[in-house]
């Protein structure tokens, strides 16, 4: 995120209201990108209910916020079209990543497949990685600080964003009218069971879209990470092989 702006980027826009600078456009050569700052140099705060726009898949999206047990969260998964009308609403189901990945690719729900783990944190491509033996995670080694805060090193939500914590989700689910996926769209996160990517030695499939939904956290737990689950009987914190392939919903760092 870029906090503070030299005239020399761009040209500068200055808005007045009642003879009080309020912002200042900058216009960015050589880029259709227009960031507004105040008069620090500073971008605005972000307000719980505003819209925020960045850059998803290489193509620029906004999403609204909501808020929730004083945290203020994205109003769908990242790459669902729209917000949920129901807990199986396909149009907000979103991708499905595998834990500490970026926004590469790999998580479309279609994309293609490789059996060669990867022992950078950037893989480099956006295959989906399957195959591995024990302890059945993307990368070898292992790295457990990739979702790891705002800012993260693979941080697929944009600046200022994160995965929440599992302490953050075990907080929300709490505070659901009935804790399965009725009382998961009821909230206002509209939450939606979007299934999961799962994998065998053999092949690559999605299982269980309408009936489970299931989030991963940023929290790990030796080999394997935290996420949320629930489905029509109920909701609780689990934990999984950093291979699988489920739902992300950013919140305010």
């Amino acid at each position: 995120m870029i906090k503070k702006i030299s005239p020399i980027l761009g040209i500068a826009i200055i808005i007045f209201l009642t003879g009080v600078v309020i912002g200042v456009f900058f216009l960015l050569k050589d880029t259709d990108e227009i960031i507004i700052i105040d008069e620090n140099g500073e971008e605005p705060t972000l307000a719980c209910g505003d819209n925020v726009t960045f850059t998803y898949r290489g193509e620029t999206v906004t999403y609204g916020t909501v808020e929730s047990q004083g945290k203020c969260w994205m109003d769908r998964n990242l790459g669902a079209s729209q917000v949920a009308t129901a807990y199986n609403d396909s149009q907000a189901y979103g991708d499905l990543f595998q834990w500490g990945r970026l926004d590469d690719g790999h998580q479309d729900r279609t994309s293609a497949t490789t059996t060669a783990t990867s022992s950078t944190d950037d893989p480099g491509h956006s295959n989906f990685i399957y195959g591995m033996g024990d302890p059945y995670d993307w990368r070898d080694p292992q790295n457990d600080n990739l979702w790891q805060g705002n800012g993260a090193i693979n941080d697929p939500c944009p600046p200022g964003w994160r995965i929440p914590t599992s302490a953050e989700w075990d907080t929300e689910q709490a505070s659901w009218s009935s804790r399965n996926y009725d009382g998961a769209f009821a909230s206002p996160l509209k939450l939606t069971a979007a299934g999961l990517r799962v994998y065998t030695p053999e092949f690559v499939v999605v299982l269980a879209a309408g009936d489970h939904g299931i989030y991963w956290s940023s929290s790990v737990l030796g080999t394997s990470a935290y996420y949320l689950i629930f489905d029509g009987y109920g909701a609780s914190s689990a934990s999984a092989d950093r291979a699988s392939g489920m739902s992300v919903r950013c919140i305010k760092d």
